[in-house]
């Protein structure tokens, strides 16, 4: 596929994205499904879809974020595919929360407990608190990801992380 596109190849372009974006575009879905094998193939269905979605971009945020809203629609894709709900498994996954004899232990305590709240949230809101933390997005970027505007994410923001600390 060598279709030009303002004389450049779109598959050169995307070579272009893929090098300057693909490692954060993996990590963001990694901070979302918390799976590398899930991120990898959403990583690829991301990059695959922006190919076919190319002539659509129009430039108005940066390429980073629009990867970054097809990335999280084809994460919620996958969520609807699965039967389980996540945070039933994280859950599962994390009973065990006795605090241990070493200072160390008790930090990843502190650090599974968080996550484990994190992934409490209603998917919107865990997704913005990590998009924020972990991908350090500024609130206009992340209103771009969700189609809404720079205040709705400072808003939807200040309210997850007041559920968080009231225990919510």
């Amino acid at each position: 596929m060598n279709v030009q596109k303002g004389g450049v190849g779109v598959s050169g372009e995307m070579e272009q994205y893929y090098r300057e974006n693909g490692r954060k575009v993996f990590l963001y879905l990694m901070t979302l499904c918390g799976d590398a094998d899930t991120a990898e193939e959403l990583t690829q269905e991301t990059f695959y879809r922006a190919i076919k979605s190319l002539k659509k971009y129009k430039g108005e945020s940066s390429v980073y974020t629009w990867l970054c809203s097809i990335a999280r629609n084809a994460w919620l894709e996958e969520l609807r595919k699965r039967t389980k709900h996540k945070g039933e498994e994280i859950s599962e996954l994390a009973e065990d929360t006795a605090p241990r004899p070493d200072e160390a232990a008790e930090s990843a305590d502190g650090r599974l407990r968080l996550l484990k709240k994190i992934h409490s949230l209603p998917e919107t809101e865990k997704e913005l608190i990590l998009l924020r933390a972990s991908q350090e997005l500024s609130f206009r970027e992340i209103g771009e990801i969700f189609g809404k505007s720079e205040n709705w994410a400072r808003v939807t923001y200040y309210r997850a992380k007041q559920k968080l600390a009231r225990g919510d």
